[in-house]
């Protein structure tokens, strides 16, 4: 099984995650949130977030989901990309979150992360498109 550790602006990680343990009908086992206070210095942001790996992480690594490409959460997270052990995914959402927490086990920590990014591309759709019927869901 695949640690996932959330690093997002304010409550996003913590809601995504209570969501998620919501629809699947119970808690999830090395899944944790860091919530990133813009005004909390770089130092202290970056031992939350050590702290959020280690109590994650397994034997098949960890994937940091971040809520936003070149937000704080995700460029404190890129220092702890370790090749093998440590990936980051920017632009979490509901769905691949709940692909994450249900995947985890049944793939390496490359896979998945490669199917997750994937699936958070599919997850996005433009519902007019859909009910004219020129696009797929």
């Amino acid at each position: 099984m695949t640690g996932i550790l959330l690093v997002t602006h304010a409550n996003l990680g913590s809601t995504l995650i209570e969501t998620v343990e919501f629809i699947l009908g119970k808690s999830q086992d090395n899944l944790s949130f860091v919530s990133i206070n813009i005004q909390e210095d770089p130092g202290s942001l970056r031992k939350k977030i050590k702290k959020g790996i280690s109590t994650v992480k397994t034997d098949n690594g960890v994937i940091i989901l971040t809520d936003m490409f070149g937000g704080t959460p995700s460029n404190l997270s890129y220092s702890f990309l370790e090749e093998g052990q440590v990936e980051v995914i920017s632009g979490v959402n509901l769905p691949i979150l709940l692909k994450a927490v249900t995947a985890r086990t049944k793939m390496d920590m490359e896979t998945l992360t490669l199917s997750l990014v994937e699936h958070g591309k599919r997850s996005i759709s433009l519902a007019s498109g859909i009910l004219k019927g020129t696009k797929r869901a």
